[in-house]
């Protein structure tokens, strides 16, 4: 799962809840796809966590304090 992006990974489990949510799965099949899907989420979120890691130390401030800067979602209109 190394080579695996985390947009796909993310695709791949949002496919395995649908499929699963169908009921249509075989007992033994549902639990396979239960496991790929742990096994998915743990990777997204081990992404998710090093990408917060490297936007923290992005925004560390030169004398070490780290400083909180929420993500703009809109543009910010000055008038």
């Amino acid at each position: 799962m190394a080579k695996l992006s985390f947009e796909k990974a993310l695709e791949q489990l949002e496919q395995i809840v649908q499929e699963m949510e169908a009921g249509e799965l075989t007992l033994e099949n549902a639990l396979k796809k239960f496991e790929e899907g742990i096994k998915l989420s743990r990777y997204c979120s081990q992404k998710l966590d090093e990408t917060e890691k490297k936007v923290t130390l992005l925004m560390e401030q030169a004398d070490g304090s780290i400083q909180e800067t929420p993500f703009a979602t809109e543009p910010v209109d000055d008038e």
